[in-house]
């Protein structure tokens, strides 16, 4: 999602001094599209990563999605953040940095950034996230709202970021992981992850995770599949853009989507089926892929937890537990935990 930027925006000189971007300066080769398109199209079962919903129009419709009735999981975190910013903020000792990762465009950690900047006169914010340029426009946006806001941003991969102990913290910190991008990772991934956040950080710091709660299957799917078919309109812009990009012949029309929650692996799973037997060409991987009526290409895993699942998970990776905070219908819950 993007932010309109404040009225004010910053002048050359001020955000020199108040905006800095770190880039990896021995980033690995990322594989390209082309290159993860033929490796997951190569046999089945079949696979896409859910990493390039996110063009032009992918992203304007998960924007789409996040309005939806059906999808709660943007609308109650926002709302408990609203409700418990301060309190969170306060659970803390201080002076406080926040740091934040896929941080995006950061609209909900303003609740927070307000929440602190009532205790403190100034703060430094350190956002995480894979694109520099939305890093950039975020930050020129935070910049014009909040003149008593550093921001000190880093753009790359979580992983090679954590283990190459690049994030330079000075003062306590309250670390963000929100939006319940913890269930986009497979579990070992997750938790290697919050281990290696644990050990960038210090013993009393603390960490704000946000999480979708296990619940009724039938809210769960239709959270994922909803009735108007925007989301499966998102997951097919996936094979749109194989089309535009890479130059396939996809048949959109002849793949519908499924999302079905899978109890063995505590997830909600997205698929695009085959309606009949096809073959779709791909020039710019050089593949052709056979598909039988009934074959799937999966195209995302979103982990759901109970409170004390994702308990556990905290605790192995070195946090101990402070609160959580969840609503009324236990939909969704943020987990304020805190480094042993």
């Amino acid at each position: 999602m993007r932010e309109q930027l404040a009225p004010h925006r910053p002048e050359p000189a001020e955000f020199s001094e108040r905006i800095v971007l770190h880039r990896d300066p021995n980033p690995a080769r990322a594989a390209t599209f082309a290159e993860d398109v033929r490796a997951g199209l190569a046999a089945p079962p079949y696979r896409l990563s859910a990493k390039y919903f996110y063009d032009d129009l992918g992203s304007a419709l998960f924007e789409a999605i996040t309005r939806l009735p059906e999808y709660y999981l943007t609308r109650v975190e926002r709302d408990l953040l609203a409700t418990y910013g301060r309190e969170i903020a306060g659970r803390v000792s201080g002076p406080l940095e926040l740091v934040e990762l896929g941080s995006g465009s950061a609209l909900k950690t303003r609740l927070l950034i307000d929440a602190v900047l009532e205790r403190q006169a100034a703060l430094t914010y350190r956002p995480i996230d894979i694109s520099g340029d939305a890093l950039t426009e975020s930050a020129l946006a935070l910049a014009g709202a909040y003149p008593a806001l550093r921001i000190e941003a880093y753009a790359g991969d979580y992983f090679p970021l954590l283990r190459a102990k690049r994030l330079d913290v000075r003062d306590r910190v309250l670390a963000l992981f929100l939006g319940s991008n913890v269930g986009n990772f497979e579990p070992g991934d997750a938790r290697e992850l919050l281990r290696l956040l644990a050990a960038a950080l210090r013993p009393g710091d603390a960490l704000l995770i946000g999480y979708d709660l296990k619940k009724d299957p039938s809210i769960l799917e239709l959270a994922y599949d909803d009735p108007t078919g925007v989301t499966a309109a998102f997951n097919k812009n996936l094979l749109a853009r194989i089309n535009r990009e890479l130059g396939g012949d996809f048949d959109l029309g002849a793949f519908r989507f499924s999302a079905r929650w899978n109890d063995a692996r505590g997830a909600v799973e997205s698929f695009l089926v085959s309606e009949r037997a096809q073959t779709v060409r791909i020039a710019g991987a050089g593949i052709a892929v056979p598909f039988e009526a009934g074959d799937a290409i999966h195209t995302e895993s979103s982990y759901k937890f109970a409170r004390d699942e994702m308990l556990a998970v905290a605790s192995d990776a070195g946090y101990a537990p402070v609160r959580t905070y969840s609503d009324a219908a236990a939909r969704y819950a943020l987990s304020l935990l805190e480094v042993r």
